[in-house]
């Protein structure tokens, strides 16, 4: 698979990360996520990203593959309280919640750290920012980022203090594009993409039941793509070599609990970006049709 430069930081990334949201929140067992984490890893994956808040994945993760530790880039994310007793973003909480994820990780270091989406407010206050470089310094972390979209991703990259930006784009939110990504390869920071083929959420051809999906469901009903009216394997294909078509992006987190889905994803990527004449013509599309709140969704 693919490797790309992963900014200034020395990381040489897959263009495909493996997501660890569902196998947290899906009920997945031990066996079926060592299968799925190996297999993928075989298959040349080198990104796992995951967080505090996805439920037991970071256990999942450990318990599978920490035997591997050589073999991936591990990424997490802290700010949200997650079962202690302090509210989100306390600078104890941050730091509470960093060494509960090495334990459950089981390893002696994280590759990032992301600060999980909190306020442009909360930034410029400086206290979360300042909890994330102790736990550089003291070896915790190689490299600290923000994990968020619109305003408060882009002070985090103006800022200066941070080493990666996990950020949304996709077909249906492609904000990023012109608001944080440029400033990101302007300071050398790593990217890494989350919600990268949007959910998939023209799949089914009716809304989503999920609220979390609709949002895209209806800005893709405005956008009306001609490529969602095919076949929707090739629409999948098109919409994630689209993502990581764009400059500046390294790498795409992909989530799944199904051992062979990944292998699939994979394979979509194997005709590289899409051609420039595509990829134009999608963005064109959302420049025409976005609406001024069609901001990034976390």
């Amino acid at each position: 698979m693919e490797k790309r430069p992963y900014g200034k930081t020395g990381m040489q990334v897959s263009v495909l990360g493996f997501g660890g949201a569902e196998i947290g929140f899906s009920s997945a067992s031990t066996e079926d996520v060592d299968k799925l984490l190996g297999s993928a890893l075989d298959a040349g994956l080198n990104v796992i990203d995951t967080a505090e808040c996805y439920n037991v994945s970071e256990e999942l993760i450990g318990k599978t593959v920490s035997h591997r530790r050589d073999d991936y880039y591990l990424f997490t994310k802290c700010g949200h309280s997650s079962g202690f007793d302090l509210p989100d973003w306390d600078p104890k909480l941050l730091e509470l919640s960093i060494e509960r994820s090495l334990k459950r990780l089981n390893t002696d270091y994280i590759d990032v750290i992301h600060l999980h989406s909190c306020s442009e407010e909360l930034l410029r206050r400086g206290e979360v920012i300042e909890v994330l470089q102790r736990a550089k310094e003291q070896g915790k972390t190689r490299f600290i980022g923000y994990s968020g979209d619109h305003k408060a991703a882009q002070y985090a990259v103006q800022s200066g203090l941070f080493d990666s930006l996990e950020t949304s784009i996709n077909i249906a939110d492609q904000e990023a594009i012109e608001l944080t990504i440029p400033g990101a390869i302007e300071r050398g920071m790593g990217v890494v993409v989350k919600r990268p083929i949007a959910n998939a959420a023209w799949k089914t051809g009716e809304k989503p039941e999920s609220a979390y999906h609709q949002p895209y469901w209806e800005r893709l009903q405005q956008l009306n793509y001609e490529f969602l009216q095919t076949d929707l394997q090739e629409s999948i294909e098109v919409a994630l070599r689209f993502t990581l078509s764009v400059p500046g992006v390294h790498t795409a987190i992909v989530g799944t609990a199904n051992p062979g889905r990944w292998l699939e994803n994979a394979k979509l990527l194997e005709r590289g970006n899409l051609p420039q004449e595509a990829y134009e013509t999608i963005r064109k599309r959302w420049q025409e049709i976005a609406e001024v709140d069609w901001i990034g969704k976390g």
